[in-house]
């Protein structure tokens, strides 16, 4: 029937459509970034980290990772507390992404320690072994031009100092990407890990099989931090004798926050308790 009357039909049609972009678009673009939906913690970015976020943007790092935590279990397990609109009031571009050839970096500030993310930069395989991630050490001999960055400043409107202006007088575009790195996600208080894992008593006590996958996971996960052997580098040496079983599980698996230890509750509590035995025995041998 209403085949039969084009133009009645097209008017319709069109009505349609623009119900459905005003209610499914429109309405959403007016209702987000409202006051009502900023986030306290959530601070514009300094000079510094933007412009880590401008060199973040021109070397394409977003084509490979996302910056937004999907509210679906595992990704929640994986990253961390799920993005809220919040968190991006600041971003402009926002850079969430939806490929993900490397992973998530909505939850990577305070990850890691500053000498991590310097290493990591310069030689990405020296701390995974496994990555496909390009090099980007050229970038500590790029100096920032604190003129410019004053200007982007002021066009994104963003408040700043002139001390943070100075400051960046002898800064490189790597120390500008690490800065930048470190404040993602941390407008978000980070949740603490729960292990739940009963009296913490060590189920693999000196089991040969679980020292060899302890061994395994230390090589995939530690040493690029702790060294090959424990001996240190990025994070302390591994002395003898430091810690009991269960206090040294608690600080694996949930991580330290004074010196930057990330969490490794991801790989389970078999993996970290091989973990636990495989430093156990490096110690007694």
């Amino acid at each position: 029937m209403w085949e039969k009357k084009p133009v009645l039909f097209l008017l319709l049609a069109t009505a349609a459509i623009l119900v459905g972009t005003i209610i499914t678009m429109v309405l959403p673009f007016a209702w987000v970034n409202t006051e009502g939906d900023r986030i306290a913690t959530v601070t514009p970015y300094t000079p510094l980290q933007q412009a880590g976020r401008d060199v973040y943007i021109r070397e394409g790092c977003n084509n490979c990772h996302t910056q937004t935590v999907r509210p679906l279990v595992a990704d929640v397990l994986r990253y961390g507390e799920y993005s809220k609109s919040g968190e991006f009031v600041y971003d402009r571009p926002h850079l969430w992404g939806s490929r993900r050839t490397g992973p998530d970096l909505a939850r990577l500030g305070g990850k890691y320690p500053d000498a991590w993310h310097y290493q990591h930069m310069a030689a990405p395989v020296s701390m995974i072994p496994k990555s496909n991630m390009p090099a980007y050490a050229f970038l500590k001999d790029n100096q920032l031009d604190p003129g410019y960055i004053r200007k982007c400043m002021d066009v994104l409107g963003f408040p700043y100092t002139e001390a943070e202006i100075s400051a960046l007088n002898g800064k490189t575009e790597m120390d500008a990407m690490v800065a930048y790195m470190q404040k993602l996600g941390t407008g978000i208080p980070k949740a603490a890990a729960a292990a739940v894992i009963g009296d913490l008593k060590n189920p693999f006590p000196k089991d040969a099989t679980a020292i060899r996958a302890g061994e395994q996971l230390f090589a995939q996960n530690c040493a690029a931090c702790h060294g090959e052997h424990g001996d240190g580098g990025i994070g302390p040496e591994l002395e003898p004798e430091s810690y009991q079983d269960a206090e040294l599980f608690q600080m694996i698996y949930s991580g330290i926050t004074d010196n930057g230890m990330p969490a490794f509750s991801a790989l389970g509590s078999t993996k970290v308790w091989q973990l636990v035995n495989y430093v156990n025995y490096r110690k007694e041998h």
